[in-house]
């Protein structure tokens, strides 16, 4: 959202720049084409923290006639402009669905923000930590909250799972494990944001489970040891390149 003088988060970067975070969308799209590459059509990609659909809209548009999109956002009203993106650029292939992504099935509290206020609502950690990121306005995690779904991966029971991004501020490692059969049974590649959980445990975690990965920037991306995907996979470039370089694993597809 923004202000005459002042902007947060991906509404602001979409109207300045008509674009948000290009590089990572585009990783996701090679990604994307790798997986149809080595286990063919009837890609599923699920978009934990879809927000209002960034990647979804991107994804479910290059899959159509061979993929779809599980998209999933706990913010009711960035869900509304998540499912209102879908139907207005005729995702057909793309499913929204309003809940968090947690360790497990039921419901939680979670703060409700201004959402007339200029903020990043993207940023918004549904809990409460020593040090939570400013969005843009002041959170109340007390007094002013609202009672979600919170559900796991793996009660979607999916019929295939080839990609899952997890962005979801801090829950990462939550989602994780709700996803235990889900990843055990279908490899996926994960693209998992690193910067407000603790990157030892994710590390463990993926170690523990088979995956190889790399850092992309803020995120880490990991393929499992069994999946021929790897083999396309160049790692980063250099400390020394630009920032996009650095981000960008070079996919030969």
């Amino acid at each position: 959202m923004v202000a005459p003088d002042r902007g947060y988060g991906v509404g602001f970067q979409i109207l300045e720049t008509a674009a948000f975070d290009p590089v990572e969308v585009k990783i996701a799209l090679e990604l994307l084409a790798l997986r149809r590459r080595y286990h063919g059509d009837g890609v599923v990609a699920i978009d934990c923290g879809a927000n209002i659909g960034v990647h979804t809209i991107e994804w479910a548009s290059l899959m159509t006639g061979w993929g779809s999109v599980v998209a999933i956002e706990a913010q009711e009203r960035i869900y509304y402009a998540l499912a209102g993106n879908i139907a207005i650029n005729n995702c057909f292939n793309a499913l929204a669905v309003h809940g968090a992504v947690s360790s497990e099935s039921g419901t939680m509290k979670i703060p409700h923000p201004n959402y007339f206020a200029p903020s990043s609502f993207g940023s918004l950690e549904l809990r409460q930590r020593p040090s939570n990121e400013f969005i843009g306005q002041p959170i109340d995690y007390t007094n002013n909250t609202v009672l979600i779904r919170k559900m796991t991966l793996d009660e979607l029971n999916l019929p295939r799972v080839d990609f899952i991004k997890i962005d979801i501020e801090g829950m990462e490692m939550e989602a994780l494990a709700g996803a235990r059969e889900t990843i055990k049974k279908y490899r996926p590649i994960l693209l998992i944001e690193k910067i407000k959980t603790d990157n030892r445990q994710l590390e463990q975690w993926l170690n523990d489970n088979g995956y190889r990965f790399m850092g992309l920037d803020i995120n880490i991306l990991a393929v499992h040891q069994s999946d021929e995907c790897w083999k396309d996979i160049n790692a980063p470039q250099s400390a020394g390149q630009p920032a996009e370089a650095r981000a960008l694993a070079t996919m030969n597809v």
